[in-house]
């Protein structure tokens, strides 16, 4: 069935310009599919078509009768005084309706009740019952749970909250509302990792479709099953997620560069053929400029081919000072809080020459306060950091100034960076500034423009110690490669806070995981981490469960031990029933129906275990 069918569709916001132009594709129900393609190729405006906050100037689409569109990047405008509570509850706003009409019958049944009120009473409590009225405070509380909506912040007014934490409610409400396709604009980039993760598995469950845009690679590779990249206007299609569509964009490139320097190598063939036959024919024989023509027709046709091009790679290396010593970093009983809250004690590292650090955790956790402290720019309340007389360190901050707004990019590259013209036009070029671009005052570029020009300024420095936090938080992919460029030619010491899991595994050999106040140092890929974090979460579970089962010595008679071993085998497979019962709940997450069957089959075997258990107490008193 299809869910989205878009054909032919045309929008401009200038005249001549389209930036869709002939867009056509087709989804699918149940489907996952990403939305790739540059920066202002049109992704955002293709969603605010589909939701219908913008018209089209031409073309079709057909979304399926009844299905419910929610896009996430969309924060719809709430009434002065709603907290965050307010709105995720919106998100049930029927099931309420639904509630007071329940109670308004019941206090009608209490003066006396006729077949018709009752008949009615038991109808609505039926639809409150199949379409989640008795769990909608569960379910909204393990929403707001996963996606580290904590009490605190549930009590807040909605409009006090930040830019990110609005997003992560209005995710939220979304979520647990009854909606049948995501649009999904950059629906990561307000999330941690634990936040991403949870997001994640909730999206591989869901039964409905999925539209994503995002620059978050990992995510996309963990998620969609296809991708659509807008180019020109129009779309290109790759039966795969995001790793896939890299090499197959590449592949697709090759093969046109091939077919259009064959092109270009066949017109200078028959050029010079037409050319011949033209020469021949005013030397008697007319026939042959029959074929000059023809030839030369062809070699119109085969003009019309337009070459191919690349997007530009990162030229410009980073200048980098020899690191002389054993130790890079030493950390020793580092503690530091804020307003008693203590974010870390006790943290012991040191950091050898040419290693790279990644260094993540959940937000809050104290990151940002760590690397501010290797930079000295934060004091310890206990123990010492000390770097190595040789290191030379370089910062690129969360956020990024500059020291004169009004300078434009070029100026501030001559005045902070201290490079020629030249060279800092070249360089420049190199991450995305050209022609007019570098006369923009820096106090109107982005924060992803920002980003850019700082690691452009940083390149130049003599450094053997690089410290970047989030450094792909505001960048599209197309940028993220070019930084991911210059990072592979720097060989010295890298420390990096991010959020950016393929970020990660591309460049770390050591990770930092910050969790409660301690950091586990585990040294290897990010892959590995998360296969060695896998194995050690079994071996606590089952030494847990051991430790449950572990039996205690009883004197009991002899005659017992029969009927008890017969009850633990029952309790035993009622268990895996209700355990089965589970995993079939997380299946049928948004089948409101299939969920209230299976909680009856779970009711019915809880009463049953409760019997069993009672019978073993017995046994065993």
């Amino acid at each position: 069935m299809i869910d989205i069918a878009v054909n032919s569709l045309v929008k401009s916001f200038e005249v001549g310009q389209n930036v869709l132009d002939g867009l056509s594709f087709t989804v699918y129900s149940g489907e996952r599919v990403g939305i790739l393609g540059h920066n202002g190729c049109g992704k955002t405006t293709l969603f605010r078509i589909l939701t219908g906050e913008i018209d089209y100037d031409e073309g079709e689409i057909t979304t399926a009768a009844g299905k419910r569109i929610g896009l996430i990047s969309q924060i719809p405008v709430y009434p002065d005084g709603w907290t965050t509570e307010d709105v995720l509850k919106d998100a049930h706003r029927h099931l309420y309706a639904l509630s007071k009409k329940l109670d308004a019958l019941a206090e009608k049944m209490a003066d006396g009740t006729d077949d018709m009120t009752l008949r009615e009473y038991d109808r609505l409590s039926e639809d409150f019952r199949r379409l989640g009225g008795y769990d909608m405070d569960t379910e909204r509380n393990k929403v707001a749970n996963g996606l580290d909506i904590d009490e605190s912040m549930r009590r807040r007014p909605f409009a006090l909250l930040s830019g990110g934490e609005k997003t992560r409610v209005n995710l939220a409400r979304l979520i647990l509302e009854d909606t049948d396709i995501f649009l999904l604009d950059e629906p990561t980039n307000h999330l941690d990792l634990h936040a991403t993760e949870w997001l994640e598995d909730y999206l591989l469950h869901f039964k409905g479709t999925v539209l994503a845009i995002s620059h978050d690679r990992w995510f996309l590779d963990k998620v969609i099953q296809r991708s659509i990249e807008i180019s020109d206007g129009k779309a290109e299609f790759y039966a795969g997620a995001y790793s896939y569509y890299a090499e197959e964009r590449q592949r697709r490139f090759e093969e046109k560069l091939k077919k259009y320097e064959k092109d270009q190598a066949k017109i200078d063939q028959l050029k010079r053929a037409a050319e011949q036959m033209h020469l021949w024919a005013f030397m008697g024989n007319d026939k042959l400029h029959k074929r000059a023509f023809s030839m030369e027709k062809r070699i119109e046709k085969l003009s019309h081919t337009e070459k191919p091009t690349a997007d530009k790679k990162l030229s410009v290396r980073f200048r980098q000072r020899e690191f002389v010593g054993d130790e890079a970093l030493v950390i020793d009983g580092v503690a530091k809080g804020f307003e008693g809250k203590t974010l870390f004690s006790g943290l012991e590292m040191t950091v050898t020459g040419g290693e790279r650090i990644a260094l993540i955790g959940d937000n809050g956790t104290g990151k940002t306060t760590l690397v501010k402290l290797i930079m000295s720019e934060e004091t310890p309340d206990a123990g010492y950091l000390c770097k190595g007389p040789t290191v030379r360190c370089a910062y690129l901050p969360q956020i990024v100034t500059f020291s004169e707004d009004s300078r434009s990019a070029l100026d501030t590259m001559l005045y902070d960076g201290k490079c020629q013209p030249q060279e800092a036009r070249d360089r420049l070029a190199a991450f995305g500034f050209r022609g007019e671009d570098v006369l923009t005052p820096v106090g109107s570029l982005s924060g992803g423009e920002r980003s850019r020009l700082k690691l452009c300024m940083l390149m130049g420095s003599d450094i053997n110690f690089l410290i970047l936090d989030e450094p792909t938080n505001h960048l599209d992919i197309a940028s993220r490669e070019w930084m991911e460029d210059a990072l592979s030619q720097y060989e010295q010491t890298l420390l990096f806070v991010s959020h950016d899991r393929y970020f990660i595994e591309k460049f770390a050999t050591r990770i930092w995981a910050l969790s409660d106040g301690k950091i586990t140092d585990y040294r290897g890929s990010y892959k590995e981490y998360l296969q060695w974090k896998e194995r050690q979460q079994v071996f606590a579970h089952t030494e847990k469960n051991t430790a449950k089962k572990a039996p205690e010595k009883r004197v009991r008679p002899a005659n017992n031990d029969r009927a008890v071993a017969k009850l633990e085998k029952d309790i035993a497979k009622l268990e895996e029933r209700s355990a089965a019962l589970d995993r079939l709940s997380e299946e049928n997450s948004t089948d409101y129906q299939k969920l209230m069957e299976i909680q009856e089959q779970k009711d019915a075997l809880e009463l049953q275990l409760l019997e069993l258990y009672e019978k073993w107490e017995e046994l065993n008193s």
